[in-house]
């Protein structure tokens, strides 16, 4: 799962949820280092590379830059997800949750859509969250999460119906770590609501990856 940091959260809750840098105190851990290479490798993987490109065209540049922080962040994360997105920020990578190229590959192309999506609805409110479970369903559909290689390494089996299974259920997860969702009825309520709509939007793709 992943975590969504609205812009209007206060600086307590984003700071506990995006985590810390890892560099910011003591010695600096091996997976830090390890997760801060598998990011740079996972910049030529072409779905990640696709996204920044598409998000370039859409006047939401995430190249570095010397006059802008850098988008991508390696941290230890707090909660058990596997990344996140904060508006404010870029892409938050969570080194001590990831344990191969692929687990970051599949994180950053996550995250990605969330800043996609950030990028091209204009009126786009995390806080509410029908509007946050639109974006979980998209991107669980659309980053390799519900490929069926990560569903078997989950232990769940290829049924016919397993892909959207698949997506309904982390975009619940997901959802369940956004306080304004209220619980796990809320979270599926709002998934629910919208899932139809939101699984058959594969912009910026033409169709599911």
């Amino acid at each position: 799962s992943c975590l969504v940091i609205p812009m209007s959260s206060p600086p307590s809750a984003s700071a506990s949820a995006s985590g810390a840098d890892a560099s910011a105190s003591g010695p600096v851990p091996a997976s830090f280092r390890r997760c801060e290479q598998w990011v740079e490798k996972s910049m030529a993987s072409p779905v990640v590379r696709f996204l920044r490109e598409k998000l370039a065209e859409a006047g939401c540049s995430v190249e570095p830059h010397p006059e802008r922080a850098p988008f991508f962040h390696v941290r230890h994360c707090d909660q058990s997800v596997a990344g996140g997105f904060v508006p404010t920020e870029g892409v938050v990578v969570c080194h001590n949750h990831l344990t191969s190229r692929e687990e970051v590959e599949h994180a950053l192309a996550h995250e990605l859509i969330h800043a996609y999506d950030h990028c091209r609805a204009k009126n786009l409110d995390w806080t509410d969250c029908k509007h946050h479970a639109c974006s979980e369903v998209r991107a669980a559909a659309l980053s390799g999460d519900c490929s069926w290689k990560q569903e078997l390494l989950r232990g769940r089996m290829g049924l016919s119906a397993q892909f959207r299974s698949c997506v309904r259920r982390r975009a619940v997860l997901s959802c369940e770590l956004n306080p304004n969702c209220g619980s796990t009825v809320g979270a599926r309520r709002a998934v629910d609501a919208v899932f139809e709509k939101c699984i058959a939007d594969t912009d910026p793709f033409d169709r599911l990856p």
